[in-house]
């Protein structure tokens, strides 16, 4: 079946000058910034409201009447969306929430963007040039005991915390835990959000145990320059470091949680000590009482709908797969750009200076050189830390042959090392076929790298015709040539 998204029969309307997938940074600032260079903008989002993983709002029916109380650089985020909501009120920007976007068609000046809802398909959006703003997702490297009950992703406690007012370990908000309620969460993994959880969750009121770090902060000597040139970010790491003094916060650096223990939940994990390519050193193991774990190394750009336009990647310096992006951020593909996670992972403060500098490439303007050094700094410091917390090829020895890797088939790490040391697989896809590991629900995005480094292969970004579920009626009613 081949969709024509040009033809008026599919009722998507005039088209907009630019369709923006993804309300975060990235996508909010190119919409707006968009919009007062001159273009219609319609911007589709997954969300209730605009702000996407990184400005989390509280479920309107708790009542925050703070919720800047839980967020960096709140205004950043504030100033946009006034300016969002007057664009919408003068007919530049129609923002449509509460949209999955799971295909994109067209090619050159002609795009059609497909999307839904919970309830039905969504009209058809065209627009003569694309950007994605799709952020990303956790990257989760699997141990024993990892799909215990208290077991979530640093992020997840994260969002926990922003938009249900929860702490990770109780289920109830911080403000009605008594004190010998407020769980002990321990908080893993590697990557400078692991502070940010563990002091947001501290000054919340839960204890931190420990903040378990598997890499060190050694390599970022090698970026001295870089580190100065961004004195922003080392004081807002500062800021964390001093949060988690105060708070008694325990840092294990060059650490790992490599195993879970509980019945029903998680009640203790164990911590050892790593060497530099993540090999857990013997007799270094440490057991640490917990009612929760908050676990997670570092963000995977979320690129479906771009790799499945056939845009080109490039393996990121945190060992990710990224967009290739020109200085303007153009895809590979002509009529389509990126901005913020999807060209590697950086920050809300690079993603909203990348979402400013594509909507001025999109306009045909020129690129303020305020904006080109900023991206050219804060770009140098992402890689900086992408390099100093990418994971070293020695984890894979924290599993067992029984620990499950793909949670969603329930495929342990035995039958994947059997199907490379066996049958022959090279790569995760042909692991795929084999054994089923990442034909789940979540489609690859919690296993997939855990299982492209066991069958011994670089990062892979998939290429699937849709991003995600669609009902085959919605497909029926796509137009035919």
């Amino acid at each position: 079946m081949t969709t024509s998204p040009s033809d008026p029969a599919a009722g998507a309307g005039p088209a907009a000058d630019l369709a923006v997938v993804g309300a975060g940074p990235a996508g909010l600032a190119a919409a707006v910034t968009a919009a007062a260079l001159g273009l219609t903008v319609t911007l589709l989002d997954a969300g209730a409201r605009p702000g996407g993983q990184y400005y989390r709002h509280p479920d309107p029916a708790l009542g925050a009447t703070r919720p800047q109380a839980l967020h960096h650089d709140w205004k950043a985020f504030t100033g946009r969306e006034a300016e969002l909501r007057a664009y919408e009120r003068a007919g530049r920007v129609r923002h449509l929430p509460n949209r999955q976007v799971w295909s994109v068609t067209g090619s050159g000046a002609d795009w059609t963007v497909h999307s839904r809802t919970d309830d039905e398909a969504g009209q058809p959006v065209r627009a003569r040039a694309v950007l994605f703003a799709t952020g990303a997702y956790e990257r989760q490297l699997p141990f024993p005991g990892w799909t215990l009950p208290g077991v979530v992703g640093a992020g997840g406690a994260q969002a926990m915390l922003k938009s249900g007012l929860v702490l990770p370990g109780t289920g109830v908000p911080p403000a009605r835990a008594k004190p010998r309620a407020r769980g002990r969460v321990v908080v893993a993994g590697s990557g400078p959000l692991l502070l940010a959880v563990a002091a947001s969750l501290a000054a919340a009121g839960a204890r931190v145990p420990a903040v378990v770090e598997a890499a060190g902060y050694g390599p970022y000597a090698r970026h001295t320059g870089t580190l100065l040139r961004n004195p922003a970010k080392l004081a807002e790491g500062a800021r964390y470091g001093g949060a988690l003094l105060r708070h008694r916060v325990r840092p294990l650096l060059r650490h790992a949680v490599v195993e879970a223990h509980g019945t029903d939940r998680v009640e203790a994990v164990t911590v050892a000590r790593l060497d530099h390519d993540w090999r857990p050193l013997p007799g270094t193991g440490r057991r640490i009482p917990c009612d929760a774990l908050a676990v997670g190394h570092g963000l995977v750009p979320e690129l479906s709908l771009a790799t499945a336009l056939g845009c080109a990647t490039r393996t990121a310096a945190d060992g990710t797969a990224a967009l290739v992006l020109t200085p303007g951020l153009r895809t590979s593909v002509p009529g389509v750009w990126a901005a913020g996670e999807t060209g590697g992972i950086g920050g809300a403060q690079l993603a909203l200076t990348e979402g400013e500098i594509a909507a001025h490439s999109i306009a045909g303007r020129a690129v303020p050189a305020a904006l080109v050094r900023r991206r050219a700094r804060l770009r140098a410091f992402a890689d900086a830390m992408g390099a100093a917390h990418r994971p070293g090829g020695g984890w894979t020895g924290w599993l067992p042959e029984e620990t499950a890797v793909c949670r969603c088939e329930e495929v342990p790490a035995g039958r994947i090392r059997e199907a490379v040391e066996e049958l022959g697989a090279t790569d995760a896809r042909t692991v795929k076929l084999l054994t089923r590991a990442g034909m789940g629900w979540c489609q690859g995005r919690v296993c997939g790298p855990a299982v492209a480094a066991l069958a011994g292969g670089g990062p892979a970004a998939d290429r699937r015709p849709l991003a995600c579920p669609v009902r085959l009626g919605e497909l029926a009613e796509l137009p035919v040539d």
